[in-house]
């Protein structure tokens, strides 16, 4: 149970992040890094803003985290985030060898998990935490997007 809790709070900051991205017209993903429970990153989609199409939440986060640390390895990392990793960004938590990964919602059309699993062996993955919260928020911005 104490875990539930402390992934559900790191879990409503990426939602924060992801709102952040919705109110800027991106697709309304967010993420935080975690290490020993002190975020450490924190990033949502950027796609438009900077007009590059690797700038999705988690590519950015892991980027700030690695600076954070002074180093490319997120062994003692958690990642949270509002929506399935896609294949680029698993690819990229391979190579980061992030410990865990935490996320609200699965995303049945371009979620890694459709391609078999690409994370590290060692990586944990939990989701569906928020997962009606983050379902809801990305439901609302492509309706508000086809009007």
């Amino acid at each position: 149970m104490k875990d539930l809790i402390k992934h559900e709070y790191f879990i409503r900051k990426a939602l924060e992040e992801a709102h952040k991205a919705s109110e800027k017209g991106e697709v309304p993903v967010g993420v935080v890094i975690v290490i020993d429970n002190k975020i450490i990153a924190r990033a949502h989609n950027l796609t438009q803003t900077l007009n590059d199409v690797t700038a999705h939440a988690e590519i950015l986060a892991i980027t700030s985290a690695s600076n954070f640390l002074n180093g490319k390895y997120l062994k003692d990392c958690t990642m949270y985030v509002t929506l399935e990793p896609c294949v680029m960004c698993a690819g990229a938590l391979y190579w980061s060898q992030i410990k865990q990964l935490v996320f609200c919602a699965f995303d049945f059309k371009r979620g890694y998990s459709q391609h078999g699993n690409l994370l590290h062996p060692k990586t944990n993955v939990i989701s569906g935490i928020c997962e009606t919260e983050s379902s809801t928020l990305l439901k609302e911005f492509f309706r508000s997007k086809r009007k």
